[in-house]
C-alpha cells in the first residue's frame, strides 16, 4: 500500500473567512422577496454535544448545515441570531468551564471567535438567556418575529416567560425554506471549498489506482482513500465509502467493503472527502485483472458509461432542464445496449425507452446537487413519480448558474429482481438473455464527476482522469 504522506504539490486550500454575513443577508432577502416578513430575528441552534449511550465519550460531531451556512461556526453547543433590521449577527459560544479545560484544554474565547468567524458580536451561552446579550433583549428592540428551524420544544432556551411581554410571533418555515433555496447557488468561496475537496479526493483516488496490484481486500483500498484524504487536510468523509468488487458493484449503495478481490473483474469505488463542511463525490471503476486490462465485456460497459457521461456533459449549463439531461443518458444507454446485443437489435430507440427496460440497467438518477451535503438541498425530488425513469432523480427542474451537480451515469447487471422478471417473460422480445449472460460478472460500472454549472456551459471540478488508457496504465503500473 502507498504511504500516507501529505503531498506538497497539491494546491493550497482557500483562505479567508467563511462569508457568513453575505449568506444570512441572502437568506433574509429571499424571505422578504418571497412573501415573508421583512424584519425580525432569524434564530438557529447549532448541533449540541451528544454522549454515546453507556459511555462517557461524545458522539462524532457534525455541525448542522443550515447553522453553518449563516454563521460559519464549526463548534458544538452554539446559538446564532440575526437582526434583519440592523443587519447584525450574534453568536453565542460555550463559556470557559474549568472541568472541561482540565480534560480538553481552553475553548475558543469570544474575542478569538470574532477574529475567526464572519460575525458582528460573540458572547458566551450563559449570556443567552439573561442580560443585555440575551435573545429577549434582542427581540425587545425591534419587531418581534422570530424565524427558527428548530422544533417548538427547543424554544425553552428563549425563556419564554420573559418573552411574553414582547409577544413574539414565532415561525418555523421561512428560515428553513430560505436557507435551502439559497444553498443551491454557490458563491466563489463555496466553489473554492468544493474544488479543494475534489482535488484531495481525486489525489486519493489516484493513490487507490496505484495500489490495486498490492491489495487483497476491498477494505484495504477503502483505507487507502481515507488515509490520503486525512494526510492532506481532509479528515472528514462526505459519506460512507462504497468499495465494491465484482458483482458487488451492482448494489448501488454497497456498504460491506470487506470482500476479497481475487477472482473479481472490476472494482467500483465511490468516495469523497469533505473540506470545511463542503463535499466531493467521485466514482471510478477499474479492472482487477492480472494484466490490469478490462475484459471485453467490462470495457464495452465502461465505454458506454463514459459515452453517457460525455453526452450529458455537453448539455450541462445554466437553464437546462435536468430531466432532459437525465433522459439523454437513457437514450445513449438504450442505443448502446442495443448495439452490444443485450437489447434486441430490431427494436427502435423509442420502443426501448417506452418499455422502461433501461431502468433495469440504469435505475438511479443522473446526479444530484452537491454542497454542504453530498445529496444537497434544493433538488425538489419527487419519489412518488409514477414514471420510474424519473422516480429516483434527485434534481428536478432547471439548473441555476453557480450550482454544483454530479454527473454520474452507470450501467449495472443486477440479478435481483431482473433474473426473475426474465424468467417470468416480462422482457421477452426486448432482452437477449444469451448475450446478457456474458455480462453478469461485470457487476456494475459508474463514473462520477462534480460539475460547476455556468451560464454558457460547465466546469468539471474533479481532476482524476477516467479515460480507459489512463485507468489501465495506473492499475498496471505503467503510468
Amino acid at each position: 500500500m502507498s504511504k500516507a504522506i501529505a503531498n506538497p504539490d497539491l494546491p493550497q486550500p482557500p483562505s479567508g473567512k467563511y462569508p457568513a454575513k453575505a449568506h444570512v443577508k441572502r437568506v433574509a432577502r429571499w424571505i422578504a422577496e418571497n412573501g415573508g416578513p421583512k424584519s425580525g430575528v432569524i434564530y438557529l441552534e447549532g448541533q449540541s454535544t451528544k454522549m454515546t449511550e453507556d459511555d462517557d465519550q461524545a458522539n462524532h460531531f457534525r455541525q448542522r448545515r443550515h447553522f453553518y451556512y449563516v454563521s460559519g461556526c464549526d463548534l458544538p453547543d452554539c446559538y446564532f441570531a440575526y437582526d434583519i433590521a440592523s443587519e447584525r449577527s450574534t453568536l453565542w459560544i460555550p463559556p470557559v468551564d474549568p472541568e472541561y479545560v482540565m480534560w480538553a484544554g481552553m475553548p475558543l474565547l469570544p474575542k478569538e471567535a470574532v477574529a475567526r468567524y464572519d460575525i458582528d458580536e460573540v458572547y458566551t451561552t450563559d449570556e443567552l438567556k439573561d442580560g443585555g446579550a440575551s435573545i429577549a433583549n434582542l427581540i425587545s428592540k425591534q419587531q418581534t418575529i422570530v424565524m427558527t428551524i428548530k422544533d417548538r420544544a427547543d424554544l425553552a432556551v428563549f425563556h419564554v416567560d420573559k418573552l411574553k411581554q414582547h409577544q413574539p410571533e414565532i415561525d418555523f418555515e421561512w428560515a428553513r425554506k430560505a436557507v435551502e433555496a439559497c444553498r443551491v447557488v454557490k458563491d466563489e468561496h463555496e466553489i473554492a471549498m468544493i474544488r479543494h475537496a475534489n482535488i484531495v479526493s481525486s489525489y486519493a483516488h489516484e493513490q487507490i489506482l496505484a495500489s490495486v496490484k498490492r491489495a487483497k481486500n476491498e477494505r484495504e483500498l477503502n483505507a487507502v482513500f481515507v488515509m490520503h484524504c486525512h494526510a492532506n487536510g481532509c479528515r472528514e468523509q462526505a459519506y460512507g465509502c462504497i468499495c465494491a468488487s465484482g458483482t458487488n458493484a451492482s448494489t448501488l449503495h454497497y456498504v460491506h467493503n470487506d470482500m476479497p478481490l481475487k477472482g473479481r473483474l472490476n472494482l467500483l469505488i465511490d468516495a469523497g472527502c469533505e473540506y470545511n463542511c463542503y463535499c466531493s463525490d467521485i466514482t471510478r471503476t477499474f479492472p482487477l485483472t492480472e494484466d490490469g486490462k478490462f475484459t471485453k465485456e467490462s470495457q464495452e460497459t465502461y465505454d458506454l458509461v463514459l459515452l453517457m457521461q460525455g453526452e450529458c456533459m455537453k448539455m450541462i449549463k445554466a437553464g437546462v432542464q435536468w430531466e432532459d439531461v437525465h433522459y439523454k443518458a437513457h437514450v445513449v444507454a438504450a442505443e448502446g445496449l442495443r448495439s452490444l446485443g443485450i437489447l434486441q437489435k430490431e427494436l427502435s430507440t423509442d420502443e426501448i425507452l417506452k418499455s422502461k427496460v433501461t431502468t433495469r440497467f440504469f435505475p438511479h438518477g443522473l446526479g444530484h446537487y452537491l454542497g454542504m451535503d453530498t445529496h444537497d438541498v434544493g433538488g425538489n425530488a419527487n419519489y412518488e413519480d409514477e414514471d420510474e425513469m424519473f422516480r429516483y432523480l434527485r434534481v428536478r427542474g432547471t439548473l441555476p448558474a453557480n450550482s454544483v451537480v454530479t454527473n454520474e451515469p452507470g450501467i449495472y447487471f443486477r440479478r435481483f429482481p431482473f433474473e426473475q422478471e426474465l424468467k417470468d417473460g416480462l422482457w421477452d422480445g426486448v432482452v437477449d438473455q444469451e448475450v446478457l449472460a456474458r455480462y453478469w460478472s461485470v457487476g456494475g460500472v459508474r463514473i462520477e464527476d462534480d460539475i460547476w454549472v455556468k451560464e454558457d456551459g460547465c466546469e468539471n471540478l474533479t481532476t482524476v482522469k477516467s479515460d480507459v488508457q489512463y485507468i489501465e496504465a495506473m492499475v498496471s503500473g505503467s503510468a
